[in-house]
């Protein structure tokens, strides 16, 4: 049973999915890494990221897919349900504000082996105030 808000409306084909932005900050990152676990020192130890490829610290990957879950959440009502597939392109820093956004790109029936009638196809995305993409890919929602 589909979990929609009362109040949300059915995506159709072009709708553009409600826009989620963050910044980040190595606070943020450093609860992402106790509640992940992954204390990786790329993303909680300044000095040692410093002398990485990147030059200092990175937010973990799955942090920024949360936000694309968070705007999945809010385009399709409670929680979703279907798959996901990214690209991770680039970094995000402390101080970056990361934008996730996307639309609907196809919808409609699943196939009858699929938990919902409905199939919505999305085009999704992360980026940083620069513009640049820090994810990129698809997701699929099951609804009724």
């Amino acid at each position: 049973m589909s979990r929609r808000a009362a109040d949300t409306a059915v995506l159709q084909v072009g709708d553009e999915l409600p826009v989620v932005t963050k910044t980040l900050t190595q606070e943020k990152i450093d609860r992402y890494a106790d509640a992940s676990g992954d204390h990786n020192p790329l993303h909680v130890n300044p000095e040692i990221a410093a002398g990485s490829q990147f030059g200092g610290t990175i937010a973990h990957g799955m942090l920024l897919l949360a936000y694309i879950s968070e705007m999945m959440t809010a385009a399709f009502g409670g929680w979703w349900d279907g798959e996901l597939n990214v690209r991770f392109r680039a970094p995000a820093r402390p101080g970056d504000t990361v934008t996730a956004s996307g639309r609907v790109v196809e919808r409609g029936p699943a196939k009858p082996d699929r938990p919902r009638p409905i199939r919505s196809v999305c085009q999704v995305k992360c980026h940083n105030q620069a513009g640049e993409v820090l994810i990129s890919g698809k997701t699929v929602v099951w609804e009724h």
